[in-house]
């Protein structure tokens, strides 16, 4: 099993491509879903990586995969830019997922 990146910038893709994670650089709604149902398809692929902006692109559909999938894990990293959230987002993950609001 293995990591896919999708990104929205050549340099987290090379900075994950050093470390043996394979992935592609994409920048529109349309290119994130069509990639991200096919990536989510794949038997080899345990971990998406995801940047943040492209997760802004299509928020429903990654909280979707995230909640409703037991494979493969999706997570959202930050850019060389940052990602902007707030510290409390693994706070506001496990609420929409579970219902318990953690303090």
């Amino acid at each position: 099993m293995k990591f896919y990146l999708l990104s929205d910038n050549v340099d987290t893709q090379m900075g994950m491509r050093l470390a043996g994670i394979d992935g592609i650089v994409i920048h529109t709604e349309e290119e994130v879903r069509k990639n991200l149902s096919e990536v989510i398809k794949r038997e080899d692929v345990a971990v998406v990586l995801m940047t943040h902006k492209l997760v802004e692109l299509c928020p429903e559909l990654v909280m979707d995969y995230k909640l409703n999938l037991r494979r493969p894990l999706i997570v959202e990293i930050p850019d060389r830019h940052g990602n902007g959230r707030t510290s409390d987002s693994i706070t506001k993950y496990v609420k929409d997922a579970i219902g318990v609001k953690l303090d």
